[in-house]
C-alpha cells in the first residue's frame, strides 16, 4: 500500500509501475481532463502520492500555464517524477512528505490531484483525507479524484460520490479507446492484459 509504502516496496514493483503503468496513468488522465470542462483552466495542481508524477504532469500539459507540485513519502518516487517533469518539460517540483500534511492550497484556478491513490490508503488515512479535500473546495480548489474501475473499492467508493455529490460535484466512469505505445502493447501481452480500451472512475468538484 502507499501508506506504507509496500507499493514500490521491490524492484520489480517499482519497474513495473515505471515501465507500465505510468504511461497508461498519463494516457488515462490526459483523457480525463480533456473531458471535464474547466479542469484545463487551472494554474497549479497539488499531486497527492504523486508516484511517478505521470497523472499531475499529464494534467499539466494540459493547461495553457501551470505548475505541479508532486508529494510522495516514496523517495524513489519522488526522484522518479521529477525526472518527469524535467523530460516532459513540465514546471513542477516533486517533494518527498506525508500527503496527509501536504498544503492544500485552495482558490479557484488551484486544484487537488489524487490518482490511483486514495484506494491504497488505509481506512483511517483515508477517512481523514476526504473532509480535508472538501475543505479545499468550499475554500475555492477543483478537486480530481482517479481510480480504476474495480469491485474492490466498493467499500469506500459509494460514500465518496455521496460527500462529492452533497457538495455539487459529480462520478463518471470512462472508457477510452487510445492507441497504446508498442512498449506497452507487448508489456501487456507479456502480463495476459489486452489494454486495448482505457477505463478509469473519477471523482470531480
Amino acid at each position: 500500500m502507499l501508506a506504507t509504502g509496500g507499493a514500490l516496496d521491490s524492484a520489480g514493483k517499482r519497474a513495473a509501475f515505471a515501465l507500465f503503468y505510468a504511461p497508461l496513468h498519463f494516457l488515462v488522465l490526459r483523457e480525463v481532463v480533456r473531458s471535464i470542462p474547466g479542469a484545463p483552466a487551472v494554474s497549479a495542481v497539488t499531486d497527492l502520492g504523486c508516484g511517478t508524477g505521470a497523472a499531475g504532469a499529464a494534467w499539466v500539459l494540459e493547461c495553457e500555464r501551470c505548475t505541479v507540485q508532486g508529494v510522495d513519502r516514496n523517495a524513489w518516487a519522488v526522484a522518479e517524477a521529477q525526472w518527469t517533469y524535467r523530460t516532459l518539460e513540465v514546471n513542477g517540483r516533486a517533494v518527498k512528505g506525508d500527503l496527509q500534511r501536504a498544503n492544500l492550497a485552495a482558490a479557484p484556478t488551484r486544484a487537488v490531484l489524487a490518482a490511483y491513490t486514495v484506494n491504497e490508503l488505509t481506512d483511517p488515512d483515508r477517512a481523514a483525507l476526504l473532509p480535508r479535500l472538501l475543505a479545499a473546495h468550499e475554500r475555492g480548489a477543483r478537486i480530481l479524484i482517479v481510480e480504476p474501475i474495480a469491485r474492490r473499492m466498493a467499500g469506500w467508493w459509494g460514500g465518496w460520490e455521496r460527500a462529492f455529490a452533497a457538495a455539487g460535484g459529480e462520478s463518471r466512469e470512462w472508457r477510452f479507446a487510445v492507441p497504446l505505445p508498442e512498449r506497452q502493447r507487448k508489456l501487456g501481452r507479456a502480463a495476459g492484459l489486452d489494454p486495448r480500451e482505457l477505463t478509469a472512475r473519477s471523482l470531480w468538484l
